[in-house]
Formats: structure tokens, C-alpha cells, sequence
């Protein structure tokens, strides 16, 4: 039984992700995030049988729960895995909540991480995992402090672990986009930025062509997935532009903008 597991699948990327894999030929997809109802609209619209998990990655006990329904068919083969949940806040790191900050970590870097593990031993030559970073991953980025960090990890976590299974077939792909405007993502950010340090988000791309143009990178087997102008520019400059020139220059770029 060929799957799909989906995290984040309610909304944004992960929604747009079920959307393209419905064309993939799974016997199932599994999507994952906290709103039931928004699960089932989307089951309801997909053509390929969904099996709805409606919790939250980060509560004790629901990891548990899908390496038991993991390992309920001895023929169960993860063909795609895609770590689409996550959250972020902006702002100054002392006037952004604690509990936010740690559920940050948690979310963004341990769900991931705890996932990929759990699906690894029912994945086999030609699987991909992907995990939705950020462009945000190449610089420190004041006002995104902990956000930007998780992604580092996560970028890191993905090419390190993309040459540990490459091997077996498997296939890591990073996706490190810049601003998604049609997604919960910059709003719910937004609520805590009350210096407001981020103005405006120019040039902002949308879920359905990071969606469309990643998959393709993933099946091309790139290791990192910049879908658009300005995450593959920032790549570049990271690489060549000290970074705190560029943390002052993206301090300066967002102020301007409103």
C-alpha cells in the first residue's frame, strides 16, 4: 500500500501538497494537523482515499499513535513524506512569549525530526521525504530570530540526512521559499511583531507554485528547492556576503516596505 503522509494539511502548503499528490496514483494520504473540519473538506475534495489524523505533532502520545498506524500492514510503503506543519513569530526574542519560542522548537525542529524517523523503516528506493524550510535558513535574521533558527537546523538535518540515505534510494529534498502571501503564516507572525519590524512583504510568492515547482525539484532529486527569484538570490548572497551586512540589510529592506 503506497502512502503519502502530509503534515500542516489544513492549510497553505500542506493543502496545496495533498492537492498535487492526488494525481500520484497513492492508495492512501495521510493528512495530519489540529483542525478536524478542515481535514475533512479536504478529503472530501481529493479523489485518493485519505486516512485524517486530527492532532497536534508537539502533545505527548501522537507520535505513538502514527508508528502504530504505521505498522498496522506489513505492506505499508511511504512514498512521499512531507513536514509541511509549522509556525513562526516575529518580532524582538525578549517580548515574544517563552512558551511560544519553546513550541517553536518543538513544532518546527522535533515533529520533523520525530517524524522522518517513524516513516524511514517503511520507505524503500525511490521515496522522498521533504521538509519545508525557509529561505529564512541561509541568515540570521533579527526580528525572526527563533524561527529562522529552527530552520537552520532543519536545512542542515535535511542535507546531512539526504546523504545518509541516498544509498537506499531515498530521496531529501529541502524546500527553502521566501514569503508565501496566501497562507495563515504571515498574519498569525504578524500578531506579535508590535514594533511592527516587518512591513511589508514585497514580492511575496503562493502556496500552489512553491508546491508545483518543489515536488518537481523533488523529483529531479535537488537536495535544496529555492522555488522562487528571491529565495534562490538570498541563497546566493549568503554565500558570498557577510552576514551582518546582510541582517542589517534585511532589516532595512523590510522597513521600507508597507
Amino acid at each position: 500500500m503506497n502512502i503519502a503522509i502530509i503534515t500542516g494539511a489544513s492549510s497553505g502548503l500542506g493543502r496545496a501538497y495533498a492537492r498535487l499528490l492526488d494525481a500520484e496514483h497513492l492508495d492512501e494520504i495521510w493528512l495530519i494537523a489540529r483542525r478536524e473540519e478542515r481535514l475533512q473538506e479536504l478529503a472530501q475534495e481529493l479523489r485518493t482515499s485519505c486516512r485524517i489524523f486530527a492532532c497536534d505533532l508537539t502533545q505527548p502520545g501522537v507520535l505513538a499513535v502514527l508508528q502504530a498506524s504505521l505498522g498496522e500492514r506489513p505492506d505499508t510503503e511511504v512514498r512521499w513524506l512531507i513536514n509541511a506543519a509549522g509556525f513562526g513569530r516575529l518580532g524582538y526574542t525578549t517580548e515574544i512569549p517563552l512558551a511560544d519560542q519553546l513550541a517553536m522548537i518543538d513544532l518546527n525542529v522535533k515533529a520533523p525530526v520525530a517524524l522522518t524517523q517513524l516513516a524511514i523503516p517503511f520507505m524503500s528506493a525511490g521515496s522522498h521525504i521533504m521538509e519545508i524550510v525557509s529561505c529564512s535558513a541561509f541568515q540570521p535574521i533579527p526580528g525572526l530570530n527563533v524561527y529562522a533558527a529552527t530552520k537552520v537546523f532543519l536545512l542542515r538535518y535535511s542535507r546531512a540526512l539526504g546523504a545518509e540515505l541516498a544509498p537506499q534510494g531515498i530521496i531529501v529534498t529541502a524546500v527553502c521559499p521566501y514569503w508565501i502571501r496566501d497562507t495563515e503564516f504571515i498574519p498569525l507572525a504578524s500578531a506579535t511583531d508590535a514594533h511592527h519590524l516587518f512591513r511589508g512583504f514585497p514580492l511575496a510568492t503562493t502556496c500552489e507554485e512553491v508546491a508545483r515547482r518543489s515536488l518537481r525539484a523533488a523529483k529531479n532529486n535537488i537536495a535544496v528547492c529555492t522555488p522562487d527569484a528571491i529565495s534562490f538570490l538570498h541563497r546566493i548572497l549568503s554565500t558570498i556576503i557577510p552576514h551582518k551586512l546582510l541582517m542589517a540589510a534585511s532589516t532595512i529592506f523590510h522597513g521600507l516596505h508597507k
